[in-house]
């Protein structure tokens, strides 16, 4: 094909996405709310919703540090450029005052605003497009009660072209798809509960799932690095990773519900998420969640190691991690790696260690962390940072040996992988 006719289908291709995209129905009023949810009492409307909008985790977005709840104005940096919350109180001028049930309904099931604009996807709408009428109806119920708060919208602040409508609209075209989730028959009510949760309001898919150059998430749950947050979210569906396949139902409950589990010890983002949102779910729900990710094919599970270097220099450097791990690690989690769970994670068999991507152990071993401090946990142990202590190498040097001890089967890092994330920020 040559250039000129490679060009033009281009174009035409383009031309056809935009079409697509701006001539979709610019205001959907989608199906009325059910008889059953119609005849609820406002109160118990206005309850399912604020249950509903921690499960989503709605505030984390909307609302500054400091900052009046739901008022917007967080920025959210993406690869590219950052995008600004908008405020969700009830002012008139600002925020969502005058927007109707369906209109929250057309941003929330086909990222529209109330004029019609297409919304970025950082709102995560292709996630949030599987949440019922009802839900959606709850959800606006309750923010109908936050207190109005006079806090203009910022403009978003994208590179070109994405900070245009037709090129948004080209996205949608290739990768949206609008639909409430469908219940499957042949799973449990439970099943379906938790396949409901995870797929739409909780939006896994949005951090656990690899993005194209595009943005666009696969949606599979297998694993990908959080853009500019700088933290890989594992994959789901591997037991190389953080597979579920050997784990029983209440351990993920647990580690969904309070963050730490024997097996296991949540930090980063998947702190906050369970700080935020996770741990204010009832036993049912999270239960219904674990039985679904449980269920979840393994996928992934045959990836090739590259063979361990024998060269002295190789081995030298392994030694030097022993020694610093002796030194600075071993009277928490033991000489063996066997820790005191919750409390002090074992590292030995610690699948987190082992990902083909080390990310998080860099960043935990350069900046420490906390898990989060929830109901079932509620004064947690922390891991002191060692940016001050460790030098790139020294840091190289004890995560490798992390990665190959105790049976452990992860190659090493370097300096340079480790120098990467010295100055990321925390959040």
């Amino acid at each position: 094909m040559s250039r000129r006719i490679a060009w033009a289908a281009a174009i035409a291709a383009l031309l056809l996405a935009v079409a697509l995209g701006l001539l979709w129905p610019r205001h959907d009023k989608g199906p009325p709310p059910s008889a059953a949810f119609a005849a609820l009492p406002a109160a118990e409307k206005i309850a399912r919703g604020a249950y509903l909008a921690r499960a989503g985790d709605c505030m984390a977005c909307h609302t500054t540090r400091g900052g009046a709840e739901y008022a917007g104005g967080r920025v959210l940096q993406t690869p590219f450029g950052a995008v600004v919350s908008p405020n969700l109180t009830q002012d008139a001028e600002t925020g969502i005052g005058k927007w109707s049930a369906d209109d929250f309904w057309n941003a929330l099931h086909n990222g529209r605003s109330r004029d019609g604009r297409l919304l970025y996807p950082a709102f995560p709408y292709p996630n949030y497009t599987a949440v019922t009428r009802d839900d959606a109806d709850a959800l606006y119920a309750y923010l109908r009660t936050i207190p109005p708060v006079r806090r203009p919208n910022e403009p978003h602040r994208l590179r070109f072209p994405y900070d245009r409508q037709a090129a948004l609209a080209v996205w949608r075209a290739l990768y949206f798809r609008p639909g409430v989730y469908t219940a499957q028959p042949r799973q449990s009510a439970e099943w379906n509960r938790g396949a409901y949760l995870v797929q739409g309001l909780g939006h896994c898919s949005a951090c656990h799932s690899e993005r194209n150059a595009l943005g666009a998430s696969g949606g599979e749950l297998s694993g990908g690095l959080v853009p500019v947050l700088g933290w890989y979210a594992p994959s789901l569906l591997s037991d190389a990773e953080a597979g579920l396949g050997t784990w029983q139902v209440d351990e993920i409950a647990q580690l969904l519900h309070t963050g730490v589990a024997p097996r296991a010890t949540v930090f980063g983002p998947m702190a906050e998420v369970v700080r935020a949102s996770l741990q204010h779910l009832t036993d049912a729900d999270v239960r219904a969640m674990a039985v679904y990710l449980k269920s979840l094919p393994a996928a992934g599970n045959g990836s090739t190691r590259p063979e361990r270097s024998k060269a002295p220099e190789a081995i030298a450097f392994l030694q030097a991690g022993a020694k610093l791990y002796e030194q600075h690690c071993a009277s928490c989690h033991g000489a063996d790696g066997a820790g005191a769970p919750p409390h002090y994670p074992p590292l030995a068999g610690n699948r987190a260690l082992t990902t083909i991507d080390a990310t998080n152990t860099i960043r935990l071993v350069l900046n420490g962390g906390f898990p989060p401090g929830t109901r079932g946990n509620p004064r947690p142990y922390g891991m002191p940072p060692f940016s001050h202590v460790l030098n790139d190498v020294e840091v190289a040097q004890v995560v490798s040996w992390l990665r190959s001890a105790w049976g452990n089967d992860a190659p090493p890092v370097s300096g340079t992988d480790v120098n990467r994330y010295r100055s990321v920020p925390l959040d």
